[in-house]
């Protein structure tokens, strides 16, 4: 084999890998596309055009990102449903060439993965990952394309290098681990807030699990419920050194302290169980995604609902938000000054540009004038 078909699937192996998807699953991933698509293809933003008094023309336009790399996690967290949520915004947006790695070297590679990959029109797959895959993004490599932008989840080695190449590339945020906060009241079911809390803490032995709830009762009931449900569960030791190390029950008396304590968390995800969520939902400005009442679990939203599951971690929904059709859109502004515009605003130029000791600046103005009169 040479170099290149080693770290690449060629057509043949992804047509005959993909043909190997579980049929089940592959209608799950053709329902979940379609979905995820028509959720964000009404996320596009519109160019906007004026002119002011002085008949200067501004706008504003669009334009897609040339190419992007996805990072898709293998071994022991090995999604489909990463390539839709990462891969289908790009699509929306418009991105033309689209790369994604799955570490698939000498070992088995997900079926579903590459199904999903060649769903999306993924120009190319490689076969690599880990820390040295996003360097090869970033910077190219005889085998490797070179991206604008770098998205996708990985483990701490493939955050950490996200972060390194950040500035030369762009990304689309330093994940953490998973993280849910529920907030619920005594009207809640304790069996489905447990159930909740256990489906996010068996991600990761780092995943976040926190209950918020004015009743103590409650705390109890949920207490109990996971120590039954946690005895059935195949991961359950993840889920239970998770939920041992970063779970928590928090007791809130107040409507205004339940609102504090989520704007302080800024959860990733947030389950409400309450009779009076709208006031809750009133309140809350830092939350990556928001699930109301109980036939809603964050599991919907992991995959088919339609809104992206990539979402702030660590408390960053504080400044950023889900990935969505924008993170692959660049924005320019376009200027056309008129005569009349230049010799209106030009003594504004020209004072601020002398206060700013930028008298170069001052000059390119004056000449201008100077020309025309």
């Amino acid at each position: 084999k040479t170099n290149a078909t080693r770290v690449l699937f060629t057509k043949k192996e992804i047509n005959n890998i993909s043909k190997k998807i579980d049929k089940k699953l592959k209608l799950a991933i053709d329902l979940a596309y379609i979905r995820i698509k028509k959720f964000h293809s009404k996320q596009k933003f519109s160019s906007f055009t004026f002119k002011d008094k002085y008949k200067n023309q501004l706008s504003y336009k669009y334009s897609a990102i040339d190419k992007v790399g996805v990072y898709v996690p293998g071994g022991t967290a090995s999604y489909p449903s990463t390539v839709l949520m990462n891969c289908i915004p790009a699509i929306v947006a418009g991105v033309k060439n689209i790369y994604l790695t799955t570490p698939s070297l000498g070992s088995k590679v997900n079926p579903a993965i590459i199904y999903a990959a060649k769903k999306c029109g993924v120009k190319k797959i490689y076969k690599t990952g880990g820390a040295h895959t996003i360097a090869a993004f970033a910077y190219g490599s005889k085998n490797f394309e070179k991206v604008d932008k770098i998205v996708g989840p990985g483990n701490a080695y493939v955050a950490c290098a996200k972060k390194e190449v950040f500035g030369d590339v762009g990304i689309d945020m330093v994940a953490g681990p998973s993280e849910v906060s529920i907030v619920a009241d005594k009207t809640a079911d304790s069996e489905l807030v447990a159930a909740d809390l256990i489906a996010q803490a068996e991600h990761d032995v780092y995943a976040q699990s926190i209950l918020i709830t004015n009743n103590k009762k409650l705390i109890n009931l949920v207490n109990t419920s996971l120590k039954k449900q946690l005895k059935k569960l195949p991961k359950k030791n993840i889920a239970t050194q998770s939920l041992k190390n970063f779970g928590l029950a928090i007791l809130a008396n107040r409507k205004k302290n339940i609102i504090e304590v989520i704007n302080t968390i800024a959860p990733e995800h947030l389950e409400l169980f309450t009779n009076y969520n709208n006031k809750i939902i009133k309140g809350i400005k830092n939350a990556g995604s928001i699930f109301i009442g109980k036939f809603s679990p964050e599991a919907i939203g992991d995959y088919v609902a339609g809104p992206n599951h990539v979402l702030p971690t660590s408390g960053s929904a504080r400044f950023s938000s889900g990935l969505s059709v924008n993170d692959f859109l660049k924005r320019h502004s376009v200027i056309k000054i008129t005569k009349t515009g230049i010799e209106r605003l030009s003594s504004s130029v020209i004072n601020l540009a002398k206060h700013e000791n930028l008298d170069g600046h001052a000059n390119s103005v004056k000449i201008r004038l100077k020309k025309e009169n």
